[in-house]
């Protein structure tokens, strides 16, 4: 069975946010794990920084993904890592 079935069937989960999951999905490593930053994500869907930013909330409430802040070696807030939840 394929891992993009739950969200398809998900119908609580707008369209926005299984695009986006698709999105982090294409991108991640063998360990489920990837770290675009909302920008390129935007620019690469063709969909608005907020849009976006929903998108994200939308799958971290219906547990489909994990976010977990990164920060540079000078204490700035870097992309956020991505963990993909299988369900």
């Amino acid at each position: 069975m394929s891992y993009f079935s739950s969200i398809y069937s998900d119908n609580l989960l707008p369209s926005r946010a299984k695009a986006v999951y698709m999105y982090l999905r294409d991108r991640s490593d063998k360990e489920c794990r990837c770290w675009p930053g909302v920008n390129t994500i935007a620019a690469d869907l063709n969909f608005s920084r907020s849009t976006v930013k929903r998108a994200l909330n939308d799958l971290e409430k219906r547990r489909y993904i994990k976010r977990l802040p990164r920060h540079r070696a000078n204490g700035s807030r870097s992309s956020n890592l991505y963990v993909l939840i299988d369900k």
